[in-house]
């Protein structure tokens, strides 16, 4: 089975009232009109980390250094009716970055509550492993979606 090789990352501050973390609505390509985590695909020759130091900066204009990354493991997400759109994707979260996020043509950042994330405006699969990405943990989560590639069949932790 192949798998795209893409990465997220989610930055973290301390808002007025409790933990944000930056998210966007996706305006254009894969996932349009949904609210999503900024990254993308990783280009060959790239890093995880140099591709979404990159992506980072070319949807939201704010400026990342590895040093800024925290590892928070791995999604796989498999689309058995379009296995093209299988994906193997890399998480990071970050607290420290320099500039202020800005719209791009591919996403309208938002910040928003760790605690009233806007599931009913993202896939469907992010409830499964999001939360506990944003608690500060890692994941290696396998998340297969149903005929629709809107709902998921099935999520499974292969963690201990």
């Amino acid at each position: 089975m192949e798998f795209a090789s893409v990465t997220l990352c989610f930055l973290l501050r301390e808002g007025p009232t409790g933990t944000e973390v930056l998210l966007g609505l996706k305006q254009t390509g894969f996932g349009k009109g949904k609210i999503v985590g900024i990254g993308g695909h990783v280009e060959p020759g790239e890093t995880h980390a140099q591709a979404v130091i990159r992506e980072v900066l070319e949807e939201t204009a704010v400026v990342l250094r590895h040093e800024d990354l925290a590892d928070a493991g791995t999604v796989r997400f498999v689309f058995p009716a379009r296995p093209e759109w299988n994906m193997a994707t890399r998480l990071f979260t970050a607290r420290t970055w320099q500039g202020e996020p800005e719209p791009s043509d591919e996403i309208l950042p938002e910040w928003f509550r760790v605690d009233t994330l806007p599931v009913d405006r993202m896939w469907q699969d992010a409830d499964h492993w999001l939360p506990v990405v944003l608690e500060g943990r890692r994941v290696n989560v396998v998340v297969t979606m149903h005929t629709d590639n809107e709902s998921v069949a099935s999520s499974e932790s292969l963690l201990g």
